[in-house]
């Protein structure tokens, strides 16, 4: 893993390296980079792949004590990181994490080519489902997120609704979930990144005035969603496809949320389909 020093802190990400078109690829909460593991192996043959790991749980280095980690905040992180990287035209592929109205309200969209939303935090659905009730309800406790996610290490508790059982049709590989999830029990500092994610969700209006944002984006964009979702609806999905100008649908069966997971080779097809549009 390279590392890059952002105004937040460290940041590592994966480079595939190579002169093909970047795909810049982003996951969601309490994971990491290996969520896209399979499509990266499938894509790197042709693609540079970048998977940065954002500050939303599964990060190995804490950041700095007064960075902004809300909502806005990281996705301003997820500029930064392309500018310092010098990246430009780049397709933004994102899965659970549902930055991309943030950062097209912010006006910080100028280096994406092409946006690619699979199943995401969108419209006021955050933190989305009940997953995300169960983690902000912890996160306002003192203490909460240890309680919730020691109780993860017990891998039956991984598969009940209110944790990580809606997130996947199929259980995620222990050793893969191990990993996303041991910053958060042996950091107290990564859990107060966590803490600062959860809460920093602005009100209903201001989610809703994000959205309608999208409505300015006038590049191609592809939105892929699971037809079984049951945390994030199909409905934002179609409704998402709908405002995006140049925005197209595609529906993904036998999947919930993590579609990387449940269908990496079915998404990877619909990827390399986009990709090579003009």
């Amino acid at each position: 893993m390279a590392e890059l020093e952002l105004s937040a802190g460290i940041v590592a990400y994966e480079d595939t390296g190579g002169d093909g078109p970047v795909v810049v690829l982003l996951h969601g909460v309490a994971m990491d980079g290996s969520l896209w593991r399979h499509v990266v192996a499938d894509l790197r043959d042709g693609y540079r792949c970048i998977v940065p790991v954002l500050p939303l749980g599964g990060h190995r280095r804490p950041m700095r004590p007064d960075a902004d980690l809300s909502v806005l905040g990281v996705a301003r992180l997820v500029a930064e990181f392309l500018e310092v990287l010098d990246l430009t035209d780049v397709t933004l592929v994102m899965n659970d994490w549902g930055g991309a109205q943030a950062l097209v309200a912010d006006g910080r969209d100028q280096r994406i080519g092409k946006l690619v939303i699979t199943s995401c935090e969108a419209f006021d659905n955050f933190p989305p489902g009940l997953p995300g009730a169960n983690l902000y309800a912890s996160a306002r406790v003192p203490g909460g997120l240890r309680a919730a996610f020691t109780l993860l290490k017990l891998r039956p508790m991984r598969r009940l609704p209110m944790t990580w059982g809606r997130m996947s049709r199929r259980p995620v590989p222990d050793a893969v979930m191990d990993a996303w999830f041991r910053p958060l029990w042996t950091s107290p500092e990564i859990r107060r990144d966590l803490r600062k994610y959860v809460l920093g969700v602005p009100p209903k209006a201001e989610l809703l005035r994000w959205a309608e944002a999208l409505r300015t984006f006038d590049r191609p964009a592809l939105v892929a969603w699971a037809s079984e979702d049951r945390v994030m609806p199909p409905e934002h999905g179609r409704r998402l496809a709908g405002m995006l100008p140049k925005g197209e649908l595609v529906e993904i069966a036998d999947s919930y949320t993590l579609i990387p997971e449940d269908q990496p080779e079915e998404l990877t097809r619909h990827l390399r389909a986009f990709l090579r549009k003009g």
